[in-house]
């Protein structure tokens, strides 16, 4: 099993809204045939692994990480080309979560006379294909929030300067999460104070997604049209989330954003500019899978406050700024104590370059 999650992560920004999916075939210990679900519209891994097994499926035991899927969608029923390849035993990862498979596979396989356990590695599964199971329950994205700090916990210094806390190895990463991103997230505050273009860049981005979406959170509608990333936004989309009330009282500003390429979007206000569950269902509706949110110091503390984070990302550049006036990464709302701290579950450390990035799971998923 562990080797059909292995394959699994080969789909890895190649296969979404689909989920990550790896099997192998195995005859008397020894294994006959595998392959991963590469492409979204592709073969699913259980017909690679069969093709490569050949003749030697029948009878052979098939270990799938996820329970394989009995309906027709872009691909046919895996469950009638196991059962028309002979395989006699069949052991996944993890149920599916998806409505019309949901234990229909497994039960399919069985009533067709097939020995079938779900449940091997499950945890290690779910995680893997953590944004397909999140969309699944909520509707929405994963949402990953990434910031760079110093070693004492600053993002900028007291005039806004953040270029460059991190090292260029860690850039590079964030750059490899973007590119199996669908969406770059940042407040106004950041759009304005870096004009910053969001796209892929330090890494080739992947033919099959292309540059992920832009998207600001703008509740007064103050995102220039001629600046990053609006100037680009006929090359790359940009999604503009803002106010009816701004649309309203700037339709000039509108107009100019929307003739530079942008697309607008009235969302309901919130406390602290728009709302930002609102945003992630709308990201959702539109069929996005997973979502980076880079900042600002106010849009990270708000939205993780909120519990609308999955996922963080923090690097941890070997420097001090040692200044009380230098900006913190999180700027949420006051009044939490160290009680009501949010707890930070799977933590995982390792060096990039001569930063640290600390990665954890603030939720479920």
């Amino acid at each position: 099993m562990r080797r059909a999650l292995d394959l699994a992560r080969l789909g890895l920004g190649l296969v979404e809204p689909n989920p990550m999916v790896g099997a192998v075939v195995v005859q008397r210990d020894r294994i006959v045939g595998e392959g991963p679900h590469a492409r979204l519209g592709g073969p699913h891994a259980e017909v690679v692994a069969l093709e490569a097994a050949g003749e030697e499926a029948r009878g052979a035991e098939m270990f799938v990480s996820l329970e394989p899927c009995c309906h027709h969608g872009k691909t046919p029923p895996c469950t009638e080309t196991i059962v028309a390849a002979g395989i006699r035993r069949v052991v996944a990862a993890v149920r599916d979560p998806f409505p019309e498979v949901s234990g229909r596979g497994a039960a399919r396989l069985r009533d067709a006379g097939l020995e079938v356990t779900v449940g091997v590695l499950e945890d290690e599964a779910r995680r893997l294909n953590a944004a397909f199971f999140k969309r699944q329950a909520t509707g929405r994205p994963l949402v990953i929030a990434k910031w760079a700090m110093t070693l004492d916990g600053r993002m900028a210094t007291a005039t806004g300067e953040s270029k460059w806390i991190s090292g260029e190895a860690s850039r590079r990463r964030v750059h490899e999460v973007r590119r199996i991103s669908d969406a770059v997230l940042v407040g106004a505050g950041t759009a304005l104070a870096d004009a910053p273009s969001l796209t892929v860049r330090h890494v080739e981005p992947l033919p099959e997604r292309g540059q992920p979406a832009r998207v600001v959170l703008d509740e007064r509608l103050v995102l220039p049209a001629d600046r990053e990333p609006a100037a680009s936004a006929a090359q790359t989309p940009v999604l503009v989330y803002t106010t009816a009330e701004a649309l309203r009282r700037d339709a000039r500003r509108a107009d100019a954003l929307r003739a530079a390429g942008c697309e607008l979007v009235a969302a309901p206000p919130s406390a602290r500019g728009v709302d930002a569950a609102a945003v992630l269902d709308d990201l959702g509706r539109r069929g996005m899978s997973r979502v980076l949110i880079e900042g600002g110091a106010r849009v990270l503390g708000s939205v993780i406050a909120a519990g609308l984070v999955d996922r963080v990302m923090v690097f941890v550049a070997p420097r001090l700024l040692t200044s009380a006036d230098a900006l913190g990464p999180l700027a949420g709302p006051d009044g939490r104590t160290l009680t009501e701290a949010i707890a930070v579950h799977d933590v995982t450390v390792q060096q990039v370059g001569p930063d640290m990035l600390i990665e954890g799971r603030l939720s479920d998923f």
